[in-house]
Protein backbone atom coordinates (compact mmCIF):
# COMPACT_ATOMS: atom_id res chain seq x y z
CA UNK A 1 0.00 0.00 0.00
CA UNK A 2 1.32 3.15 -1.16
CA UNK A 3 1.52 5.72 1.48
CA UNK A 4 1.63 9.89 1.62
CA UNK A 5 5.44 9.56 1.93
CA UNK A 6 5.43 7.95 -1.41
CA UNK A 7 3.08 10.10 -2.61
CA UNK A 8 5.18 13.55 -1.79
CA UNK A 9 8.46 11.26 -3.51
CA UNK A 10 6.88 10.45 -6.42
CA UNK A 11 5.67 14.24 -6.83
CA UNK A 12 8.96 15.71 -5.87
CA UNK A 13 10.68 13.59 -8.53
CA UNK A 14 7.88 14.84 -11.46
CA UNK A 15 8.59 18.23 -10.59
CA UNK A 16 12.13 17.99 -10.85
CA UNK A 17 12.07 16.24 -14.15
CA UNK A 18 9.62 18.56 -15.23
CA UNK A 19 12.03 21.42 -14.08
CA UNK A 20 15.33 19.76 -15.72
CA UNK A 21 13.37 19.12 -18.87
CA UNK A 22 12.32 23.30 -19.01
CA UNK A 23 15.91 23.96 -18.20
CA UNK A 24 17.36 21.42 -21.24
CA UNK A 25 14.57 23.10 -23.33
CA UNK A 26 15.42 26.62 -22.20
CA UNK A 27 19.17 26.10 -22.99
CA UNK A 28 18.62 24.52 -26.23
CA UNK A 29 16.61 27.49 -27.40
CA UNK A 30 19.39 30.02 -26.00
CA UNK A 31 21.84 27.82 -27.77
CA UNK A 32 19.86 27.93 -30.99
CA UNK A 33 19.09 32.08 -30.63
CA UNK A 34 23.09 32.28 -30.30
CA UNK A 35 23.31 30.10 -33.38
CA UNK A 36 21.21 32.09 -35.56
CA UNK A 37 23.60 35.83 -33.89
CA UNK A 38 26.67 34.83 -34.70
CA UNK A 39 25.12 33.20 -38.43
CA UNK A 40 24.30 37.08 -39.09
CA UNK A 41 26.85 38.60 -37.34
CA UNK A 42 29.12 36.30 -39.91
CA UNK A 43 26.93 37.05 -43.00
CA UNK A 44 26.94 40.62 -41.87
CA UNK A 45 30.45 40.91 -41.35
CA UNK A 46 31.16 38.94 -45.42
CA UNK A 47 28.82 41.43 -46.78
CA UNK A 48 30.71 44.40 -45.14
CA UNK A 49 33.93 42.96 -46.36
CA UNK A 50 32.82 41.92 -50.34
CA UNK A 51 31.33 45.80 -50.12
CA UNK A 52 35.12 47.00 -49.53
CA UNK A 53 36.72 45.21 -51.71
CA UNK A 54 34.12 46.13 -54.52
CA UNK A 55 35.22 49.61 -53.20
CA UNK A 56 38.55 49.27 -53.41
CA UNK A 57 38.62 47.74 -56.69
CA UNK A 58 36.32 51.04 -57.79
CA UNK A 59 38.75 53.28 -56.17
CA UNK A 60 41.75 51.66 -58.31
CA UNK A 61 39.83 51.29 -61.49
CA UNK A 62 41.95 52.40 -64.69
CA UNK A 63 40.33 53.81 -67.45
CA UNK A 64 41.69 53.02 -71.21
CA UNK A 65 43.81 56.61 -71.53
CA UNK A 66 45.27 56.22 -68.11
CA UNK A 67 46.43 52.63 -68.90
CA UNK A 68 47.64 53.88 -72.34
CA UNK A 69 49.80 56.94 -70.20
CA UNK A 70 51.17 54.71 -68.12
CA UNK A 71 52.54 52.30 -70.49
CA UNK A 72 54.06 55.36 -72.33
CA UNK A 73 56.09 55.90 -69.66
CA UNK A 74 57.52 52.49 -69.10
CA UNK A 75 58.37 52.82 -73.11
CA UNK A 76 59.81 56.72 -72.23
CA UNK A 77 62.31 54.39 -69.11
CA UNK A 78 63.36 52.23 -72.00
CA UNK A 79 64.16 54.77 -74.58
CA UNK A 80 66.35 56.45 -71.96
CA UNK A 81 68.60 53.27 -71.93
CA UNK A 82 68.48 53.42 -75.73
CA UNK A 83 69.80 56.74 -75.43
CA UNK A 84 72.16 55.91 -72.65
CA UNK A 85 73.69 53.11 -74.18
CA UNK A 86 74.26 54.93 -77.83
CA UNK A 87 75.99 57.79 -76.28
CA UNK A 88 78.51 55.54 -74.69
CA UNK A 89 79.27 53.63 -78.00
CA UNK A 90 79.50 56.99 -79.47
CA UNK A 91 82.10 58.22 -76.67
CA UNK A 92 84.19 54.64 -77.26
CA UNK A 93 83.10 53.29 -74.13
CA UNK A 94 82.07 49.97 -73.38
CA UNK A 95 77.83 49.24 -73.04
CA UNK A 96 76.09 46.31 -72.05
CA UNK A 97 74.92 44.23 -74.96
CA UNK A 98 72.75 42.25 -73.15
CA UNK A 99 71.05 45.10 -71.70
CA UNK A 100 70.00 46.19 -74.82
CA UNK A 101 69.18 43.05 -75.99
CA UNK A 102 66.63 42.19 -73.18
CA UNK A 103 65.81 46.05 -73.57
CA UNK A 104 64.54 45.37 -77.00
CA UNK A 105 62.82 42.11 -76.36
CA UNK A 106 60.97 44.55 -73.32
CA UNK A 107 59.50 46.92 -75.78
CA UNK A 108 58.82 44.34 -78.87
CA UNK A 109 56.81 41.78 -75.91
CA UNK A 110 55.38 44.95 -74.09
CA UNK A 111 54.91 48.18 -76.13
CA UNK A 112 54.75 46.66 -80.09
CA UNK A 113 52.66 43.28 -78.98
CA UNK A 114 50.50 44.56 -76.24
CA UNK A 115 50.42 48.39 -76.27
CA UNK A 116 50.63 49.48 -80.22
CA UNK A 117 47.84 46.31 -80.72
CA UNK A 118 45.41 47.69 -77.54
CA UNK A 119 45.71 51.31 -79.73
CA UNK A 120 45.11 49.33 -83.03
CA UNK A 121 42.74 47.31 -82.33
CA UNK A 122 40.12 49.84 -79.80
CA UNK A 123 41.56 53.48 -79.87
CA UNK A 124 42.65 53.61 -83.68
CA UNK A 125 38.84 52.08 -85.27
CA UNK A 126 37.39 54.40 -82.68
CA UNK A 127 38.47 57.53 -84.19
CA UNK A 128 38.06 56.45 -87.43
CA UNK A 129 34.77 55.43 -86.96
CA UNK A 130 33.65 59.13 -85.74
CA UNK A 131 36.04 60.26 -89.21
CA UNK A 132 38.06 62.40 -86.29
CA UNK A 133 42.07 62.68 -86.33
CA UNK A 134 41.91 60.56 -89.61
CA UNK A 135 45.35 61.86 -90.76
CA UNK A 136 46.68 61.57 -87.65
CA UNK A 137 45.54 58.16 -86.75
CA UNK A 138 46.94 57.09 -90.49
CA UNK A 139 50.51 58.09 -89.79
CA UNK A 140 50.66 56.60 -86.76
CA UNK A 141 49.61 53.30 -87.71
CA UNK A 142 52.42 53.80 -90.19
CA UNK A 143 54.77 54.84 -87.23
CA UNK A 144 53.93 51.51 -85.36
CA UNK A 145 54.37 49.38 -88.41
CA UNK A 146 58.30 51.38 -88.44
CA UNK A 147 58.83 50.53 -85.10
CA UNK A 148 57.97 46.92 -85.14
CA UNK A 149 60.47 46.55 -88.08
CA UNK A 150 62.92 48.90 -86.44
CA UNK A 151 62.74 46.50 -83.30
CA UNK A 152 63.31 43.29 -85.27
CA UNK A 153 66.35 45.13 -86.59
CA UNK A 154 68.09 46.38 -83.55
CA UNK A 155 67.23 42.35 -82.05
CA UNK A 156 69.22 40.74 -84.93
CA UNK A 157 72.12 42.86 -84.65
CA UNK A 158 71.98 43.07 -80.45
CA UNK A 159 71.90 38.89 -80.74
CA UNK A 160 75.72 39.25 -82.57
CA UNK A 161 78.72 39.66 -80.76
CA UNK A 162 79.80 42.85 -80.64
CA UNK A 163 82.84 42.20 -82.97
CA UNK A 164 80.28 40.92 -85.74
CA UNK A 165 77.40 42.78 -85.18
CA UNK A 166 76.98 46.08 -87.48
CA UNK A 167 76.90 48.27 -84.50
CA UNK A 168 77.07 51.39 -86.03
CA UNK A 169 73.30 50.10 -88.13
CA UNK A 170 72.23 48.90 -84.26
CA UNK A 171 73.04 52.38 -83.28
CA UNK A 172 71.33 54.42 -86.01
CA UNK A 173 68.16 52.18 -85.50
CA UNK A 174 67.84 52.95 -81.82
CA UNK A 175 68.50 56.27 -82.65
CA UNK A 176 65.65 56.02 -85.27
CA UNK A 177 63.03 54.68 -82.80
CA UNK A 178 63.54 57.19 -79.77
CA UNK A 179 63.15 60.23 -82.29
CA UNK A 180 60.21 58.16 -83.68
CA UNK A 181 58.24 57.44 -80.57
CA UNK A 182 59.04 60.54 -78.36
CA UNK A 183 56.59 62.69 -81.00
CA UNK A 184 53.86 59.29 -81.29
CA UNK A 185 53.49 59.24 -77.75
CA UNK A 186 53.65 62.71 -77.09
CA UNK A 187 50.79 63.27 -79.93
CA UNK A 188 48.79 60.19 -78.81
CA UNK A 189 48.46 61.44 -75.09
CA UNK A 190 48.19 65.01 -75.92
CA UNK A 191 45.27 64.25 -78.84
CA UNK A 192 43.95 60.99 -79.00
CA UNK A 193 43.91 59.93 -75.61
CA UNK A 194 41.98 63.04 -74.07
CA UNK A 195 39.46 62.84 -76.81
CA UNK A 196 39.09 59.11 -76.06
CA UNK A 197 35.78 59.80 -74.27
CA UNK A 198 34.09 62.11 -76.82
CA UNK A 199 34.16 59.26 -79.46
CA UNK A 200 32.80 56.56 -77.62
CA UNK A 201 30.13 56.50 -75.31
CA UNK A 202 30.45 56.12 -71.46
CA UNK A 203 29.26 52.74 -71.22
CA UNK A 204 31.96 51.58 -73.88
CA UNK A 205 34.72 54.03 -72.24
CA UNK A 206 33.80 52.01 -69.34
CA UNK A 207 34.14 48.84 -71.01
CA UNK A 208 37.37 49.42 -72.65
CA UNK A 209 39.32 50.10 -69.35
CA UNK A 210 37.92 47.07 -68.36
CA UNK A 211 39.01 44.91 -70.91
CA UNK A 212 42.12 46.74 -71.23
CA UNK A 213 42.90 45.28 -68.14
CA UNK A 214 41.92 41.79 -68.68
CA UNK A 215 44.22 41.77 -71.80
CA UNK A 216 47.15 43.40 -69.59
CA UNK A 217 46.19 40.41 -66.43
CA UNK A 218 45.83 37.49 -68.84
CA UNK A 219 49.36 38.62 -70.55
CA UNK A 220 51.56 39.83 -68.01
CA UNK A 221 49.73 37.69 -65.17
CA UNK A 222 48.43 39.35 -62.22
CA UNK A 223 49.96 43.11 -61.40
CA UNK A 224 51.68 42.69 -64.58
CA UNK A 225 52.27 46.25 -65.17
CA UNK A 226 54.29 46.67 -61.57
CA UNK A 227 55.90 43.32 -62.64
CA UNK A 228 57.58 44.90 -66.36
CA UNK A 229 58.47 48.14 -64.25
CA UNK A 230 60.09 45.97 -61.91
CA UNK A 231 61.99 44.48 -65.04
CA UNK A 232 62.71 47.88 -66.27
CA UNK A 233 64.19 49.31 -63.28
CA UNK A 234 66.40 45.95 -62.97
CA UNK A 235 67.62 46.88 -66.67
CA UNK A 236 67.70 50.69 -66.15
CA UNK A 237 70.88 50.02 -63.06
CA UNK A 238 72.84 47.83 -65.31
CA UNK A 239 73.31 51.25 -67.42
CA UNK A 240 72.89 53.94 -64.61
CA UNK A 241 69.21 55.34 -65.19
CA UNK A 242 67.78 53.71 -62.40
CA UNK A 243 68.19 57.43 -60.00
CA UNK A 244 66.54 60.12 -60.84
CA UNK A 245 68.64 62.32 -59.07
CA UNK A 246 71.36 61.69 -61.80
CA UNK A 247 69.30 64.16 -64.28
CA UNK A 248 68.77 66.55 -62.22
CA UNK A 249 71.31 69.69 -63.63
CA UNK A 250 74.04 71.69 -61.24
CA UNK A 251 72.13 74.82 -61.84
CA UNK A 252 74.60 77.72 -60.77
Amino acid sequence: MATREDGDLTRRRMLATAGLSAGGLLAFAQSGDAQQRTKRAEERAEKAQEKARETEKEETRVSAPEDLMREHAVLHRLLLIYERIAARQSRGEEWPAKTLAESARLIQRFVEEYHQKLEEDYVFPAFEKAGRDADLVAVLRKQHDAATALTRSILKDASEPKEKADVKRLMGDMRAYVRMYLPHSAREGSVLFPDLHMVVGPKEYDEMGDRFEEIEDKRFGENGFRKVVAQVAELEKTIGTYELAEFTPKVV
